[in-house]
């Protein structure tokens, strides 16, 4: 697909934006490539430091490189902040709260040893890739299925509140059935295992063994591969109903939305003009 044509002359704030946001031209997608490696290298740091060998052989290395990745990432999420127009609404963004997260841990470690293990929430940043490697059709199916999940909402909500209710009658049930010798202790263990028994995870920790109790479980049993096609037959439909469409890879320059259709005008979550680079507010 072929990108909006941005107009020259801009501000400071303009190019920066061009730079950490966009992916279609030579300087956003050497940042976002170069960015994609130092994410990987930074997760690979943190899942060997939790390797005790290595953290015995090399902790202090190890310290250090996961220390450099997170100034690092300090000073892009500074930059992304200051690339756009209204900064509050990426920083509450998908992306901006992921971003924020990813250095976070390393900060808090010094009040709470152990804390940068959180920071293999950075491989959630990966999925910047889709932008760098124009996988548009990614993202209109990323944006599909987000639109399907919340038109599905409310037959979601009441899907979830019967299958609660089913799991509570039927642990009630068979704790009246089964009682504390055979391990159902308690109304909420019973619960636990009608969950799992739905669910057919099957831990097998815990099984009625009466006859009247297993007859319940294999009733439950057949009920839940009916209980797990439910919610995709709900969202497959919704999916269907909507006519897929293309995006755009383009940021809005306000506000650092992303999905936009490749012949939006306009940011369709702030208005900003995407063809101007929002107007007044890219001027540095």
């Amino acid at each position: 697909m072929r990108h909006q044509e941005r107009p020259a002359g801009r501000g400071w704030r303009f190019r920066l934006h061009e730079i950490v946001f966009e992916a279609d031209t030579r300087g956003g997608k050497a940042f976002d490539v170069l960015l994609l490696a130092a994410i990987v290298g930074s997760v690979a740091a943190v899942m060997l430091e939790s390797v005790p060998s290595v953290r015995a052989r090399h902790g202090a290395a190890l310290l250090r490189v996961e220390w450099g990745f997170t100034l690092l990432f300090t000073v892009e999420y500074v930059a992304r902040l200051a690339a756009v127009r209204y900064p509050g609404r990426y920083a509450r963004s998908f992306f901006g709260i992921v971003d924020l997260l990813a250095i976070v841990p390393t900060y808090l470690s010094l009040l709470a040893p152990g804390g940068q293990a959180l920071l293999v929430v950075r491989v959630l940043r990966l999925i910047r890739v889709f932008r760098v490697l124009k996988l548009g059709h990614y993202l209109a199916g990323g944006e599909e299925i987000v639109q399907a999940l919340h038109a599905s909402r409310p037959k979601i909500v009441v899907f979830l509140a019967s299958v609660v209710s089913i799991a509570v009658v039927m642990g009630a049930l068979l704790y009246l059935i089964e009682g504390e010798a055979n391990g159902f202790t308690s109304i909420p263990r019973g619960v636990y295992w009608a969950i799992v028994t739905m669910t057919t995870v099957g831990y097998g920790d815990i099984s009625p063994v009466t006859v009247p109790g297993q007859i319940v479980a294999a009733v439950l049993m057949i009920a839940g591969y009916a209980i797990i096609a439910v919610p995709t037959g709900i969202v497959s439909v919704a999916i269907a109903q909507r006519a897929g469409q293309a995006v755009s890879t383009q940021a809005c320059l306000a506000c650092s939305a992303e999905g936009h259709d490749v012949d939006a005008v306009f940011c369709k979550y702030c208005g900003a003009n995407l063809t101007s680079g929002g107007a007044s507010g890219a001027a540095g």
